[in-house]
């Protein structure tokens, strides 16, 4: 069962916007959305990333690209959906461990795979009952990720995939052509 708390404002340097969270079993996912939201609205869908959204780690693009996801939604009106699932759904504890792998010469793929994990294991279950609960069947997805477009669409119509491209450093080059090559992401 899902539950659902109430709306609230969230003021955020981009913008004010509101915000409301989906709680399955031991996850709380939340949205944030522009008030009103556009009959098709940009949306992002964004896995936490402890390291980069928070620490802003420069080894990935999570921190940047949820900045400018930010940035366009609080521009053009839409949401972003931010997913608790960690480390593409192995969790925190198994993602640093993934990283210890990385500073031996692995790849993330390679990582993930040497742990026992698939190169990517998340779950977009949860986005039907969003979208439903915002009337959404038609979205604009703010992503790179061709997977994701086809894992959510049994959940809603992605009109346009808009491109979501940050600056590449010296410290997440190798992990973007890894992206690119292994996951098939367009960059």
């Amino acid at each position: 069962m899902i539950q659902k708390s109430q709306q609230a404002k969230l003021p955020t340097r981009w913008g004010i916007f509101t915000i409301q969270v989906f709680k399955e079993k031991n996850k709380e996912h939340f949205v944030i959305f522009s008030n009103p939201l556009p009959k098709t609205p940009l949306v992002r869908i964004h896995s936490e990333c402890l390291t980069g959204d928070v620490f802003a780690s420069l080894k990935c693009d999570c921190g940047n690209e949820l900045a400018l996801a930010m940035e366009k939604i609080a521009h053009e009106g839409g949401m972003l959906i931010y997913l608790r699932q960690e480390g593409r759904g192995i969790g925190l504890l198994n993602k640093i461990n993934a990283y210890a792998l990385q500073d031996l010469g692995r790849d993330t793929v390679e990582a993930n795979l040497e742990l026992g994990f698939k190169e990517d294991e998340r779950d977009y279950a949860i986005l039907g009952e969003i979208f439903q609960n915002f009337g959404l069947d038609s979205v604009r997805l703010l992503t790179n990720n061709p997977r994701k477009i086809a894992a959510i669409a049994p959940y809603v119509h992605v009109s346009e995939r808009v491109e979501i491209l940050t600056p590449v450093n010296t410290h997440n080059a190798h992990y973007l052509q890894v992206k690119k090559e292994k996951l098939g992401h367009i960059l």
